[in-house]
């Protein structure tokens, strides 16, 4: 089996956490290293939560390198309504074993990139786009070394989960968002559309558990908390896991219909801040440099993250 190269960049947040733990039992991905960003919770506390699972995953040979602790312009947003108070639901913190690598995220993303070959290294960015953006802005080679670039980020049909219109991710960090889509990219975004197609449902969430390892003890809590705080705030009995999405198709490609697209981010208004506008006609959008993720194999999604956990 061919191994994909990958950095994961992210913000742990209960639905990271689940990627994570994908991302660290795949046999068909080479994980290089994990940036954290500030998002779903302060930078502290997203790194340490990155440390703890990989700790809980067995997995100190992987670094965790820390990043932004801001947006490029706003004011730093969290979501500890939808991933608690600490990040991870109901899992209590602990002083990690492992140590933070040394050298920012940023710089930690430029170098896995430009030290192997143009093209082989991924990347699965699961919180704001706030490290890719400093990282284009400080390397401009790394638009054409990158390998695929796949975004949790966006919304279309579905609306939007922390406004009318904009998803968390990109809304929390617009800006970041805009200078990706717009740096020459070819960036596929996993949004809403998709995203809320992949639900943990009860014999979901039950079949992970029944694993019985730390890894799936660790997802299936995770999911557990989204299944309660998504009955309490919005009313569904099956939460979306949405950050598992990017991850898996870089693991199985073939479980995610995608659409090329331009997309476009609002950064002007404050009422649409964070808007996605995908535009999937040429004559309209002058070229279609970017893929939207359309349909998602939620079974095949989740049989990959039993198949990690194992």
């Amino acid at each position: 089996m061919n191994t994909q190269a990958l950095i994961i960049d992210c913000d742990p947040g209960v639905d990271d956490a689940v990627a994570l733990m994908l991302a660290f039992g795949s046999d068909a991905l080479e994980l290089l290293a994990v940036t954290t960003v500030a998002g779903n919770a302060p930078l502290k506390k997203t790194t340490r939560n990155a440390l703890m699972l990989r700790q809980i995953a067995g997995r100190e040979d992987v670094p965790v390198h820390a990043g932004a602790d801001r947006p490029l312009r706003r004011k730093p947003a969290g979501a500890g309504e939808f991933h608690g108070e600490e990040g991870l639901g109901f899992m209590a913190p602990f002083p990690p074993a492992g140590l933070v690598a040394d050298g920012h995220g940023v710089d930690a993303l430029i170098n896995r990139v430009m030290e192997r070959e143009p093209g082989t290294v991924a990347l699965a960015v699961l919180g704001p786009l706030t490290n890719l953006a400093l990282a284009l802005r400080k390397e401009a080679a790394l638009r054409d070394r990158l390998g695929p670039v796949a975004v949790m980020g966006g919304a279309r049909s579905e609306g939007g989960n922390i406004t009318a219109s904009a998803e968390f991710n990109i809304w929390a960090d617009p800006e970041a968002a805009d200078e990706v889509l717009r740096s020459g990219l070819p960036v596929t975004m996993f949004g809403l559309d998709a995203t809320h197609q992949v639900r943990a449902t009860e014999a979901r969430i039950a079949a992970i558990a029944s694993i019985g390892t730390p890894k799936g003890d660790t997802a299936a809590a995770m999911m557990r908390f989204s299944q309660k705080v998504e009955r309490e705030i919005v009313g569904w009995d099956a939460p979306p896991v949405h950050d598992l999405c990017p991850v898996a198709w870089l693991a199985r490609p073939e479980l995610f219909d995608l659409a090329p697209c331009r997309i476009a981010v609002e950064i002007g208004s404050e009422l649409t801040r964070g808007h996605t506008a995908v535009e999937f006609r040429e004559a309209v959008a002058g070229s279609l440099p970017h893929r939207w993720a359309t349909r998602a194999d939620a079974d095949g999604v989740f049989a990959l993250i039993a198949e990690a956990c194992a």
